[in-house]
């Protein structure tokens, strides 16, 4: 059919209609999109599985129990309660440097990036197109589609531009869904991203204290070697003299050696140590020298309250409840899925041969504004099958957030009952220490005397050395377990310092109020 351009008539009234009645539409979009809800269930956090008090919390001779009311842990800097300046140095560079948390670094900046890919969803597509096309008639013919923009045998230029606009009105809260199940994905993420900082700062304490065993356990050993080289020494002079046995001089050699031996071991695994403490602070380990001290013989109290308080203070908890309500939102989206897409859509185009006259002229026109909605009638039950499949996905996050919930009171109860019965250790073990030292003092004196022969002298010697470095070994173990603990608790760490639902999704004025308060909840 022949274009035919309005009449003169109608040329001045035609714009003035298209314009209020856009005007309208725009005016009712927010309106019609009032009456949509958000279809799904409403999340509330289920009930995890606490107890009431900490079992190992109880005060026992030897313990020094923490006070439940006292200071809480340092916010930021748990482990500046053990007063080591090069530890605290060590620890500022993990959150910096660490290769691994930068990767999770990443993946939560890839999280809040997709919550602004599904939120544009709930704005409308707006696009413009412009066109031109040349063409001409030979002599005789006839013009194309009887168009007035050329006489025939002649060329001639056509031009057509206008912008189209489309939105999906979200009536049932299919999109409002999605995004809040980014947004809390989002959360999820930021609090995987404080978990894996906080492992990683633990993991550098836990080394930490493990290479000041390894110096503490050097200087023993050195202690004892030169002590074994005064023994030698005094059985060589002996031996010498015609008084002891040549037994007795291999034996002293051979206790010697074996501790020389033992040194050598301590330095190479103080070496992995601190080959660890720079990966972990994300240098070479060429370009990390740690000067030798000895490992802290006092063990931090760590305050402790009620099993509660874990709920809001240890990041995985955090995000194992986030997720919960990421599948939660999932099932609403799914169930949206059942009800009619409502769009509405609207266009307006001119055209015409003159880029000035032509496309400035009322006549070359068009406009249309108008609302589809589109239904599903048959899938086979696939929509069906989604919204199970969400459902066992929450029931799966429910039991995951409470095995989560049970694994961190067994985590702190473990760490609680290690340092109360390894205090206690620590006082019996000292005590058979210092009977042992006493035992090697008494039986070289009867040696020196003649009264005792030198094997003696070497066993009791192997016996104080044992008790020696058990009594090391606990104290490393007690401050790694306290690290263990302070990690148990959260590490200062609290749920408040998760970003908030807004934060992550900035309100914009061009969506209507109610649509930011359901993509808030």
């Amino acid at each position: 059919m022949p274009f035919l351009p309005p009449s003169p008539s109608h040329a001045g009234t035609r714009p003035t209609r298209s314009m209020h009645a856009l005007r309208l539409a725009c005016l009712a979009l927010p309106l019609v999109a009032l009456a949509g809800c958000m279809v799904g269930p409403k999340y509330h956090r289920p009930d995890a599985i606490v107890s009431a008090r900490f079992k190992e919390l109880r005060p026992e001779p030897g313990w020094e129990n923490a006070n439940p009311h006292m200071a809480e842990l340092p916010k930021h800097d748990w482990w500046t309660i053990y007063n080591d300046p090069i530890l605290n140095g060590l620890e500022a560079q993990v959150a910096i440097s660490n290769q691994n948390i930068k990767e999770y670094e990443a993946s939560y900046r890839n999280a809040r990036a997709l919550i602004d890919s599904v939120r544009a969803q709930l704005f409308p597509t707006i696009s413009g197109s412009l066109g031109f096309n040349r063409a001409g008639h030979g002599a005789g013919s006839l013009s194309s589609s009887g168009s007035n923009y050329a006489k025939e045998g002649s060329t001639y230029n056509t031009y057509d531009l206008g912008p189209s606009a489309s939105w999906d009105l979200d009536l049932w809260g299919k999109i409002r869904r999605q995004v809040q199940e980014q947004v809390t994905a989002a959360q999820a993420s930021a609090a995987d991203l404080a978990n894996a900082t906080l492992s990683y700062q633990a993991q550098l304490a836990t080394a930490y204290f493990n290479l000041r065993y390894q110096d503490s356990l050097t200087d023993l050993l050195q202690r004892y070697v030169r002590f074994n080289e005064q023994a030698l020494q005094i059985t060589q002079n002996q031996f010498d003299a015609g008084t002891a046995d040549p037994t007795a001089v291999l034996q002293a050699r051979t206790t010697l050696e074996q501790n020389r031996a033992s040194l050598v071991q301590a330095g190479i695994n103080r070496a992995q140590y601190e080959h660890a403490i720079a990966v972990l602070i994300g240098r070479p380990p060429a370009d990390v020298t740690i000067a030798p001290a000895p490992l802290s013989r006092t063990v931090p109290p760590i305050p402790v309250t009620v099993p509660s308080d874990l709920l809001q203070r240890r990041p995985d908890i955090a995000a194992a409840e986030r997720t919960m309500e990421q599948y939660n939102a999932q099932i609403g989206a799914d169930i949206a899925a059942f009800y009619p897409d409502v769009t509405i859509s609207a266009s307006y185009a001119q055209s015409g041969g003159d880029p000035v006259t032509s496309l400035m002229s009322v006549a070359n026109r068009v406009w249309s504004l108008g609302a589809s909605a589109t239904e599903t009638l048959f899938s086979g039950g696939s929509r069906t099958a989604a919204v199970h499949e969400a459902n066992a996905q929450y029931d799966n996050a429910v039991a995951t957030y409470r095995q989560t919930v049970l694994t961190a009171l067994q985590n702190t109860e473990d760490q609680l009952s290690n340092l109360r019965i390894l205090s206690q250790q620590s006082l019996q073990q000292q005590k058979a220490l210092d009977f042992a030292n006493r035992t090697v003092e008494v039986s070289l004196n009867q040696y020196q005397a003649g009264t005792e022969i030198y094997t003696t002298v070497i066993t009791n010697e192997n016996s104080a050395l044992s008790s020696a470095e058990t009594l090391l070994g606990i104290q490393q173990q007690r401050m790694v377990d306290s690290v263990s603990l302070v990690q148990a608790l959260g590490g200062g760490w609290d749920a408040s310092r998760l970003p908030t639902k807004k934060s992550l999704q900035k309100d914009n004025p061009l969506l209507p109020s109610f649509i930011q308060k359901d993509t808030n909840r």
